[in-house]
């Protein structure tokens, strides 16, 4: 069935914005709950759940576009970035897709955590 046919008529045109798609969510989620019984676990979870927002919101289509409302996001490589979470108390490691528009989680920990791992190589699975 085309959109017509649904009643949705597409302007000529007109911008539509597809967002980013972001896996998984459930990465940040479980995070949080591992820092149960940390004083700074509620400004953590909104911390992340305002970048999971902004970026699910967002539509990158390079890192240029992504350090505009980032600046001080890390361009590790051409698909690696490094976001600062909650005062750069945390890191969120992903891998962007810019074509695709897909951002993956492969790591997040503490920013003394960060220090121990290798960027460009870490993934969720590890």
């Amino acid at each position: 069935m085309s959109l017509t046919g649904l009643g949705i008529v597409p302007i000529l045109g007109a911008w539509y914005c597809r967002g980013m798609r972001i896996i998984a969510r459930r990465t940040l989620r479980e995070f949080v709950a591992t820092r149960a019984g940390h004083k700074d676990q509620r400004a953590l979870r909104s911390a992340l759940d305002a970048w999971f927002h902004e970026a699910q919101n967002a539509e990158w289509h390079s890192s240029a576009e992504l350090k505009k409302l980032y600046a001080t996001a890390s361009i590790v490589s051409a698909d690696r970035v490094v976001f600062n979470i909650k005062g750069n108390s945390y890191r969120l490691v992903v891998a962007i897709d810019y074509e695709k528009g897909i951002v993956w989680i492969k790591w997040l920990g503490t920013h003394k955590d960060y220090d121990q791992i290798d960027v460009t190589e870490v993934d969720h699975d590890d």
